[in-house]
């Protein structure tokens, strides 16, 4: 009888275990139909017909339109042995999987290999780097559940792996994606920040939660922020560490806990080093209010002289850990490798490149360095990110050098694709201008004041040494101070001397940051003020044309009491006259307009001078108008740890679009940036809770109850059947908008809108690839939903406000209604 109890118990144990984990073994794939990019514009064959409920069930040997003039057909596709899809037909295409459910209920949807994924109409984040820690919570019907899987180009190459589980229970911590700090003996007087994931598969969001953690003795206890039903959220928590004496892994217990309750309780391990041993940090992000690290190879001879700092920013799909381990620690300075938010992340633009001098700051305040040796450096995307950085930042660095790197996106791209270089008309040609930040060739005449090593192997297949020769050749034209290394036989990575290369340091150590005061000769450009704005003792704090290059060329006479040079697209200059003595007068002239006199007031005066006709005096930009603290694109309130308000005053399809859409960009900047961000009904949204934050409103002004409190004097207006911009007027449900707009309350923040005037207009938004490091967006596009079948003429209209907020026809792009 106990025979045969253990015999019935094995067998229900395995069915359960069966139903637990459902592994998709066949579909259907179609492809290529689709374009998504580092740009504004997309393009969707199935999404067109999707959004507007006319995509048939895709049968073997059905037609679909494709990328180009011929169509193209679903095709029956089997997973191999490890439950992996390949296909040719997975090149920018679809994969269609569907799922019999005997009741409704919840599930974690874990895929790996894909862009993104719509369960049942709804759409869900991606793992296009098949890195395998994503599990999104996802809502199944009862009966049949239809998902299609949207495939990159390079999903054929490294196969997609799609299954469903069923948790056992509704709430649970992932630790499969931690973000954690090195325990650094001797130094453990603080408490230490890590992060972990909490899934809700519920339906209610999660209040009152706290993380408990255990270390060595040692217990503190965190209080975690609401999780919205049906998502993941990768939350922080404090660890104390001062329990740990030997150095080595150290296990540590995580409870998840909410009313005296535990949830779920899980184990990680942490690093404990020895104090001149390479070492992770982990800090609170003042982008969105995550858990960050940033990798460090310490200083080895500390002689109590300041230190100098390297800078180096790693390749895609190396962690900032490893980057900074790649080094041998040096005896005359410390290196700081921050993240760029993920090992792929943002190659190094955007929130990569915000990452970077948040790091950069947070290194200048612990280390304390010498201001004038400081150095930044990096391989493959980090060579990039070192030629971005370095033109984008010049007066940062006495010198860089950039290992096997690419100068621009434009060029070389990565997954997310190149930024086109030109457009063919003059909608994609102001679209392409959103991009300009990005476009290290107009700025490289900032290279002039640093030292620059470029290091390269001969016989790299990845970053062809192509890309080096061709910067050592636009050098050649001006910079006064560069060395050049061809790597004989090198490839992409050959060893640590890819990076860690002794003559590159030996370089360094010969450079040093000018001074302000000796720097008599400014030659600066900028394309966008509130991503780079000084250049020693001059600002361009506006632009007469956002966002295309504004230069100065200025040279200073201190004994003469003149500054003089020329100006490009520049609307208001500030100059720092801190080297000059209270009660001198200067004379300025600029562009050999009327000079202007000015009578230094102080130590800390500071002249404006605003272009009209000819230069005058002008005043610091205000808190209303664009300026270096805020100056637009839609992006730009992603900046300012944003909050995504969704709308509830809507239909239920409406409100249901704007949840769901809320929550494909929140796991979208989790998976791309390691981030976390507060997801809220429009009733909640108070202004004071959430003084001087970015906000991501979705819905329009019939459906969002946060709009008029932060849009009423917006000249672009949106609500359920019409679009205004200005005077002009678009009506029907088709009408989709991304546009931004400063918050009326803050001096900083701004809002960033994804609106629509219907379900149509709403759906053709959900596209994300703003998240796409370097892809530009101005800041306002009007579209129709035949974008994603005709591309460009979709357009109706884009453009930038100007200094004041304002539309004006000179940066404003119109097209006739597309057909």
């Amino acid at each position: 009888m106990k025979k045969l109890f253990t015999a019935i118990l094995l067998i229900i144990t395995h069915v359960v275990q069966a139903q637990s984990i459902y592994s998709f073994d066949k579909g259907l794939a179609i492809g290529p139909c689709h374009h998504y990019g580092r740009e504004a514009l997309y393009t969707d064959q199935l999404a067109y017909l999707l959004y507007q409920n006319k995509l048939q069930t895709p049968t073997e040997g059905q037609s679909l339109p494709g990328n180009g003039s011929q169509d193209v057909k679903w095709q029956a596709v089997t997973a191999d042995k490890d439950h992996k899809f390949r296909g040719r037909s997975f090149n920018n295409g679809y994969l269609y999987l569907t799922y019999d459910s005997p009741r409704e209920q919840t599930a974690l949807l874990h895929t790996t290999g894909h862009n993104m994924v719509y369960v049942n109409g709804a759409p869900h984040a991606g793992d296009p780097y098949a890195s395998g820690w994503l599990y999104v919570p996802v809502m199944l019907k009862k009966g049949r559940n239809e998902l299609y899987v949207r495939t990159s180009q390079f999903s054929r190459f490294q196969g997609l792996f799609t299954e469903l589980i069923f948790p056992k229970k509704p709430v649970s911590l992932n630790t499969d994606d931690p973000t954690l700090p090195s325990i650094v003996l001797g130094n453990q007087t603080e408490s230490l920040w890590g992060a972990v994931v909490v899934v809700n598969t519920s339906t209610k969001p999660l209040t009152g939660l706290q993380i408990q953690s255990q270390l060595a003795g040692n217990t503190l206890s965190t209080d975690v922020p609401t999780v919205a039903p049906l998502t993941t959220r990768k939350v922080g928590f404090r660890v104390n560490g001062s329990g740990v004496q030997q150095k080595g892994d150290v296990k540590a217990q995580i409870r998840l806990i909410q009313a005296n309750k535990t949830l779920d309780e899980k184990e990680i391990s942490l690093a404990a080093a020895e104090s001149l041993s390479h070492q992770n940090y982990t800090f609170i992000s003042k982008i969105d209010g995550s858990v960050q690290y940033y990798g460090v190879a310490p200083q080895q001879k500390p002689d109590g002289q300041a230190p100098a700092l390297f800078l180096s920013v790693h390749g895609a799909g190396v962690e900032a850990s490893g980057q900074a381990r790649a080094y041998q620690p040096k005896d005359w300075g410390v290196l700081v490798a921050p993240t760029n938010r993920r090992p792929r992340g943002f190659n190094w633009e955007d929130w990569g490149r915000l990452d970077a001098l948040e790091v950069f700051d947070i290194a200048k305040k612990r280390y304390k360095p010498d201001p004038r040796r400081i150095y930044l450096t990096g391989h493959s995307m980090g060579g990039h990110g070192t030629w971005y950085l370095g033109a984008t930042f010049p007066g940062n660095w006495a010198a860089i050098a950039p290992c096997a790197g690419y100068p621009t996106l434009a060029d070389y791209g990565s997954h997310d694709g190149k930024i086109p270089t030109e457009g063919g008309t003059p909608m994609e040609n102001l679209l392409l201008r959103a991009s300009s930040p990005s476009n290290v060739l107009a700025l490289a005449t900032n290279y002039k004041p640093l030292g620059i090593y470029v290091l390269h192997g001969d016989a790299d297949p990845t970053v062809s040494v192509e890309y080096a020769r061709q910067m050592r050749k636009l050098l050649g034209t001006f910079h006064p101070d560069f060395s050049y290394y061809e790597y004989p036989g090198g490839s992409h990575w050959y060893g640590n001397e890819s990076v860690d290369w002794k003559p590159l340091f030996e370089y360094f150590r010969e450079h040093r940051v000018q001074v302000d005061s000796a720097a008599h000769s400014i030659d600066f450009t900028t394309t966008n003020p509130a991503i780079s704005s000084t250049m020693r003792w001059v600002s361009i704090d506006q632009q007469l044309n956002p966002l295309q290059p504004s230069r100065i060329q200025l040279k200073r006479n201190k004994k003469g009491k003149t500054i003089s040079g020329d100006t490009q697209n520049v609307g208001l200059l500030s100059f720092d006259l801190s080297d000059f003595q209270p009660g001198e007068t200067i004379t300025i002239t600029l562009d050999s307009l009327k000079a202007i006199s000015y009578a230094v007031k102080g130590s800390a005066d500071k002249l404006h001078l605003v272009r009209k006709d000819q230069w005058e005096m002008g005043t610091k930009p205000t808190a209303e108008q664009k300026g270096p603290h805020r100056n637009g694109t839609f992006k730009e309130p992603f900046n300012n740890r944003m909050v995504f308000v969704y709308s509830t005053s809507g239909t239920a399809d409406e409100n249901n679009w704007a949840f769901n859409k809320a929550r494909y960009d929140a796991e979208t900047w989790y998976y791309r940036g390691n981030g976390a961000v507060d997801i809220i009904p429009d009733k909640e949204f108070n202004a004071g809770q959430y003084a001087d934050r970015g906000v991501i409103l979705y819905g329009n002004a019939t459906t969002n109850r946060a709009w008029n409190k932060l849009l009423a004097n917006c000249p672009i207006q949106a609500s359920r059947g019409t679009l205004t911009v200005g005077s002009e007027r678009y009506t029907g449900d088709s009408i989709g908008a991304y546009f931004a707009w400063p918050r009326p309350d803050s001096p900083t923040a701004s809002v960033a809108v994804v609106t629509g005037t219907g379900l149509p207009g709403l759906k053709a938004t959900d596209a994300n690839q703003y998240f796409a490091g370097g892809s530009g967006f101005p800041d306002f596009m009007i579209f129709d939903l035949t974008m994603l079948r005709d591309g460009i003429k979709g357009i109706r209209k884009a453009g930038f406000f100007d200094n004041n907020w304002s539309l004006t026809n000179e940066q404003t792009v119109s097209q006739t209604e597309a057909p």
